[in-house]
């Protein structure tokens, strides 16, 4: 049985651009999708009438969405769901047999602005999260992913690759890292800052290492930033990108971009529909112990 799309409904315009967002990949991609919309009990009051007057509203959303979106694309398979809690409890129950989670750019999730949300969500989920905004997607081209040599980041290349194949895009890994403070002062043109940078240019190198490989046909564009926070280097890269892939976190030394903190710059002035993917624990098998 094919994995459903997860859409997180709510009344708001954004939420219709991701919706559509949302439904096209369905379509291309020959998936279901299933609408959730949550109704969380903590912010009502106890009264039987006030909770069916909620639920009854809430139902009346998810009836008049999956209309909207059999509108868009008839041939996709379209359920709903209404659960009790929160925002993020309800995406996190439906991730686990999900392909994707997909919510917009809309403030009036309870919990906080839609950067923080998003990175809640994704840090809980067990599969990619798609935060989509408004932006106009007339001419975009390509597929931008973030790497910095960690688990967290290899896997999302390999997720962007698999993306950009599929879509017949290019794709353009982008590595930022800034010299330490200390050599940027002391420093800026010794062979100690050259060393660093050739260190990250290995990282790249092998982040991007098989790809020609196991995609012949796609064209690969390798991008180290050496004079840009990561954050402003995606930023830049994605600006007219059709998708814009990042790990859930990268590591934690000064030369590695800090993937969490990255993440939630990106969402808050999001250049394109943005994926965050989780990490994909390898099982060994065969071992004693």
């Amino acid at each position: 049985m094919k994995k459903p799309i997860v859409v997180g409904v709510v009344d708001t315009q954004a939420s219709r651009a991701a919706l559509a967002w949302a439904m096209d990949r369905a379509a291309r991609r020959k998936l279901p999708v299933l609408l959730v919309h949550s109704v969380d009990s903590r912010w009502l009051d106890e009264s039987v009438s006030t909770n069916e007057v909620v639920r009854t509203a809430a139902n009346e959303l998810l009836s008049k969405t999956a209309a909207y979106a059999g509108e868009l694309e008839p041939s996709v398979q379209i359920k709903t769901v209404l659960f009790s809690g929160s925002p993020g409890q309800a995406l996190r129950k439906h991730s686990k047999g999900a392909s994707m989670v997909v919510i917009g750019t809309g403030h009036n999730w309870p919990g906080g602005p839609v950067a923080d949300r998003a990175l809640q969500i994704a840090a809980v989920a067990v599969c990619p999260v798609a935060v989509v905004g408004e932006q106009d997607m007339t001419g975009r081209r390509g597929i931008v992913v973030g790497a910095d040599g960690s688990e967290e980041s290899t896997q999302a290349v390999s997720f962007a690759a698999e993306e950009a194949d599929k879509d017949s895009q290019e794709l353009t890994v982008v590595h930022a890292v800034l010299a330490p403070p200390l050599i940027q002062r002391v420093m800026p043109a010794s062979d100690v800052a050259e060393t660093v940078l050739e260190e990250e240019r290995i990282v790249l190198a092998e982040t991007v290492a098989g790809l020609a490989e196991n995609y012949p046909d796609m064209v690969v564009h390798q991008a180290l930033v050496s004079n840009n926070e990561p954050a402003e280097a995606l930023l830049d890269a994605a600006a007219n990108a059709t998708l814009l892939v990042l790990g859930s976190r990268g590591r934690g030394s000064f030369k590695r971009l800090l993937m969490g903190s990255t993440a939630h710059t990106v969402l808050r002035s999001l250049p394109c529909p943005t994926v965050i993917t989780r990490v994909r624990r390898v099982k060994l098998t065969g071992l004693n112990g």
